[in-house]
């Protein structure tokens, strides 16, 4: 089953992805950009929190940037593919 675009032409990365992160994720966010890992994309629904989802240098494996800085790399969120490639 495909899946709809709803970016509309938004980024999958904001400009300024701190803007979207609390205290305790954008330390973590910055130890892992030290250890290869970027951000992937940025889930920014209405009246809702943003998902963070980073991933390391080879594309192998995700992580959802939790509330309290935790890298969590088993998030349930859904995904339209599983694959982590771009």
């Amino acid at each position: 089953m495909g899946h709809e675009e709803k970016r509309n032409g938004i980024k999958p990365v904001p400009d300024d992805p701190l803007q979207h992160m609390n205290k305790a994720q954008k330390r973590t966010y910055r130890l892992m950009l030290k250890v290869g890992w970027h951000m992937k994309f940025i889930r920014l629904q209405p009246h809702q929190r943003s998902v963070c989802v980073m991933t390391n240098q080879d594309m192998t494996k995700l992580g959802v940037l939790e509330d309290d800085g935790f890298l969590n790399r088993q998030p349930n969120i859904p995904l339209r593919n599983a694959d982590t490639s771009p």
